[in-house]
């Protein structure tokens, strides 16, 4: 057994999963050149939701955070998180901007490239692994984890082997909804690691109240990387503690040699800035709350405050019982698709509809239909015909990969910007976020043009 490695998360999923990737530039700066001090194997700093909040909330240029972070940062490998076809976004792009992004990534500090597909189909995932591999930097492939009578051990085996083929570094067990049981993690690393001699790591959430036994059964079963965020950062719908870990494993054979005095400044530095997010309401109770019904519905935190939120804003918070027992039929009806976004939100609107509309699939929103269309991908089980017919009527299924009925955009995209982007990585944004991003740009114009007047008086 060699030493544990830890991927600290507190810069993405930790401000992602408790204030909605809120955390600014001027939050994060001052802090990262004492995290590169720590001794972990790596830093998780961008992807996700981070690159929308940035533009839509902060006002801040998502590859502006990547380059000061780079700046900043010499030890330490920088880690992203991407949606494979998705990107950061939520629908499929075309493979024109898939490559140019993740290679502009890359070449603005990026070392490895966490790719992961909402229905573990590899084919909404190639055209990344083949870029990362290309442009040299490191692939990690990820499986969306989820429980269903498909979903066993040897299917999750069959998809790593079919990552290490197209070419991943390492493999990812995401667990978006924390709900990997401990023993089965054990279990399921065991088996991985008999088909596989590509690094391990292990990526959940406290949700449900299991992940930290999880993670300590995964790593008495030999995983070698586990993701975990700092402690103001960290626990409910958030990672475990790293100090906490980091304790636990010291004087051991899976010591992570981490500095823990280093860890201390780290959190010290950010519990102000936390208290700041609790004061303005940001942090809810509700997403520091264990909730073990996860366990049962396999429903990850942000879809059930989604939830909550929706049928409370159509007077129907009585029927959340309802809804929350919906959401397996649907997902058997539907194909087992794991829960994560996009599916996440998809699976649990079409539930609400399900409960308040006074029938079953008599309203459908159009994601849905789209998904039944075989355009998100293909799912671990095909959907019955009666399903199909009832959602999409005698619409054709698409068997192909659905990125290949996507004409090249970047071209596009470029001359409806015109202008106002100033580099390839603004037509990108834009790409991915066309309203968002050109309110920043003209925003950004504006203070050009501004400051170019002080500039003269």
């Amino acid at each position: 057994m060699a030493k544990v490695k830890i991927t600290e998360t507190s810069l993405r999923d930790g401000h992602q999963s408790l204030i909605a990737t809120r955390l600014s530039n001027n939050e994060i700066l001052p802090i990262v050149e004492e995290m590169d001090k720590a001794g972990f194997y790596s830093m998780e700093v961008w992807g996700g939701a981070t690159f929308d909040s940035c533009l839509r909330f902060l006002n801040e240029d998502p590859w502006e955070r990547l380059r000061q972070i780079k700046k900043r940062v010499k030890n330490t490998k920088l880690q992203m998180l991407s949606r494979g076809q998705n990107i950061l976004g939520y629908k499929h792009y075309a493979d024109d901007i898939v490559e140019k992004f993740i290679r502009n990534a890359i070449a603005e500090g990026i070392d490895i490239v966490r790719v992961f597909d909402a229905l573990n189909d590899i084919r909404n995932m190639k055209k990344t692994i083949d870029t990362v591999k290309k442009e040299g930097a490191h692939c990690q492939c990820a499986i969306s984890y989820t429980i269903s009578p498909v979903h066993t051990i040897e299917f999750y085996v069959n998809l790593i082997k079919q990552f290490e083929s197209a070419g991943a570094d390492s493999i990812c067990i995401k667990d978006m909804s924390g709900i990997l049981l401990p023993y089965r993690a054990h279990e399921l690393i065991t088996e991985i690691k008999k088909a596989t001699k590509l690094p391990i790591e292990l990526h959940n959430h406290c949700t449900s109240g299991i992940a930290q036994m999880a993670m300590l059964k995964a790593i008495e079963a030999g995983i070698d990387i586990v993701d975990t965020a700092i402690s103001p950062l960290s626990s409910g719908t958030s990672q475990p503690a790293t100090e906490s870990l980091v304790s636990t494993l010291m004087g051991t054979e899976f010591d992570t040699g981490i500095d823990l005095d280093c860890l201390g400044r780290i959190a010290d530095y950010f519990k102000p800035i936390m208290n700041k997010y609790v004061e303005n309401k940001t942090l809810s109770t509700k997403a520091l709350m264990t909730e073990p019904k996860t366990l049962q519905f396999q429903v990850p935190g942000g879809m059930l405050s989604n939830m909550i939120s929706q049928m409370k804003d159509l007077n129907a918070s009585d029927k959340y019982e309802d809804v929350l027992a919906e959401i397996p039929k649907i997902r058997e009806e539907l194909g087992y698709p794991p829960l994560v976004t996009p599916l996440s939100q998809m699976v649990g609107s079409q539930a609400v509809f399900n409960i308040i509309s006074g029938g079953r699939y008599k309203v459908i929103p159009t994601e849905i239909k789209k998904y039944v269309q075989g355009l998100y991908g293909k799912p671990a089980v095909e959907i019955s015909p009666e399903i199909t017919k009832q959602i999409i009527g005698n619409e054709k299924v698409v068997t192909v990969r659905p990125a290949d009925l996507l004409e090249p955009e970047f071209e596009k995209n470029k001359a409806e910007i015109g202008d106002l982007a100033e580099s390839e990585n603004d037509v990108l944004s834009y790409a991915l976020f066309p309203q968002v991003a050109k309110e920043f740009f003209e925003k950004r114009r504006f203070k050009q043009f501004e400051n170019s007047e002080r500039g003269t008086i």
